[in-house]
């Protein structure tokens, strides 16, 4: 006869049981999901405009590959780069934070060694972290202190700024290596000696990939220039200023032989994205890794033909900061599809921890978590986008403390350009204790998800311009005597993201958190 005891008893027994196979199925679980989290790929052009794609209607470029991830992919049509100049956009990448937080304010600057890197959060989550091809956030040293390595990568083969055919590179901060082809497509052969390793070692890669294409000056093989031999014959007439590849000095050639070359490098670019895509199949891999392209700034005015936007390259307006946004993960987005949501460069490390499940630092973000856009859940943007370009000018007349030993901020990789007499690119970074009301400067603007506020000194004074990006995206009509209300709170809203980002570069975020 069973007692009501005995019962209790059996219950109990069967509840331990329960309760110990679901830990058992939760460590399962976890295993698991250890072993199929996503490689992450980065992918990003030098100076590559949201123009020069075929699948944003550009009639001569060939673009084959960034056409076909568009089409199988999600296709971020309001892409936009943080800043409209390279170094503070890489840093946004890296750190999800304007790069006015910390003193990246125009190309050259570098990042701060106390930046906390996508790279850093990866590395101690258990990911190979690898960086190919262009810095240009600090020198790539050994001695710097912010390198690649120093900044959270395993593994670099990159350039201190951009380069070209044939370029020099330093490996894991080692002296200038003389690599011999077309730079793109070794920047992917280094890429993918790096994924080879990380599969030895059973470890989920992050491969940040930055091309030195289409910086000027250009080059191309000869098959790639071949397909541009035919440019309209109107593009002869402009005189186009740029660098010399014979010299390193600035000249003067027709646009009409620019873009030829310019053309080049881009077509030459995408087939090395090709070749990236065609071994993740080959291998397997393609699935579950994330693969996201960008540009880093928009069309410089020594490569531009036509734009359906107004700037380019250095602008605030949607020609230098608008750039081609493309994410692949067929695990993750089965179906094609294309988002307007306003969406920027700053959102990458924030939506990449999201994924993994990896808390982020305390420190003011920028950038948003689009994990819910991936599928397809997100129609609008919670909070606008700023952008600003700190006057630079104004930082050079104070007298302001390096913030790095200006020895170790001497570059040591070669490049065509020439700057300052030499072939190489020192870097600057600067303390700044106090704020001022001239720290406030700068072109500058906030995107909502309509309208778009952009404020230019002018002297003393300001011009003040806001546009219906839904029904003008070129910018063209002025509607702030139609809606100064809403010009007003814009404004009111780009201030008071202006006092956390100089609050940030007095150096606080580095007393309040770790």
């Amino acid at each position: 006869m069973i007692t009501r005891n005995d019962l209790a008893m059996t219950l109990i027994r069967w509840n331990r049981l329960v309760l110990v196979l679901l830990i058992a199925l939760c460590f399962v679980r976890t295993s698991f999901g250890a072993e199929e989290r996503p490689n992450i790929i980065l992918c990003m052009g030098d100076d590559h405009g949201w123009e020069e794609t075929g699948y944003n209607g550009h009639q001569i470029l060939q673009t084959p590959v960034l056409d076909e991830m568009a089409r199988q992919g999600l296709r971020l049509d309001h892409f936009y780069a943080a800043h409209p100049s390279c170094s503070p956009t890489r840093g946004s990448v890296l750190t999800g934070r304007h790069p006015n937080r910390y003193g990246t304010l125009l190309a050259g600057c570098s990042i701060r060694p106390e930046e906390i890197t996508i790279a850093h959060l990866l590395s101690k989550a258990g990911y190979a972290c690898g960086h190919f091809g262009k810095w240009h956030l600090g020198p790539v040293k050994a001695a710097s202190p912010t390198n690649p390595g120093a900044m959270g990568f395993d593994q670099w083969v990159s350039h201190d700024n951009f380069f070209e055919m044939n370029p020099l590179l330093s490996r894991n901060g080692g002296p200038p290596i003389l690599f011999k082809g077309e730079s793109s497509a070794i920047v992917v052969d280094e890429t993918i000696k790096f994924i080879k390793q990380s599969q030895k070692e059973g470890k989920p890669f992050l491969a940040v990939v930055w091309f030195g294409s289409p910086h000027e000056p250009y080059s191309g093989l000869p098959e790639d220039l071949a397909l541009y031999d035919n440019l309209p014959q109107e593009y002869q007439q402009k005189m186009v200023r740029l660098t010399s590849n014979e010299t390193g000095l600035q000249v003067k050639r027709p646009l009409r032989e620019v873009l030829r070359e310019r053309f080049a490098e881009i077509t030459a670019m995408d087939r090395s994205i090709g070749t990236l895509r065609d071994y993740l199949r080959s291998e397997n891999l393609r699935d579950n890794t994330l693969f996201w392209y960008c540009g880093d700034n928009g069309t410089p005015r020594s490569g531009l033909a036509t734009s359906p936007f107004r700037g380019q390259k250095a602008y605030v307006y949607e020609g230098g900061i608008r750039v081609p946004g493309i994410i692949e993960w067929p695990a993750r987005i089965p179906k094609p599809f294309v988002s307007d949501v306003n969406t920027v460069t700053s959102d990458i490390l924030p939506t990449l921890c999201s994924i993994l499940d990896i808390p982020v630092s305390s420190r003011p973000l920028d950038g948003i978590d689009l994990s819910c856009l991936l599928d397809g859940n997100m129609k609008k943007r919670p909070k606008p986008i700023c952008f600003w370009k700190f006057d630079f000018r104004h930082e050079l007349k104070s007298d302001l403390e390096d913030y790095i030993d200006p020895e170790l901020q001497k570059g040591t990789t070669p490049l065509v350009k020439l700057g300052n007499g030499i072939p190489t690119r020192n870097f600057r970074n600067f303390r700044h204790p106090t704020i001022t009301a001239e720290d406030y400067s700068g072109p500058r603007a906030i995107v909502d998800n309509r309208y778009k506020l952009v404020i230019h000194p002018k002297g003393k004074e300001k011009r003040i311009e806001l546009f219906d990006l839904i029904k003008d995206p070129a910018e063209k009509q002025n509607l702030l005597e139609v809606h100064p209300e809403i010009a007003k709170q814009l404004e009111e809203q780009l201030h008071h993201w202006q006092q956390s980002v100089l609050s940030s570069l007095t150096e606080k975020d580095y007393q309040n958190s770790p």
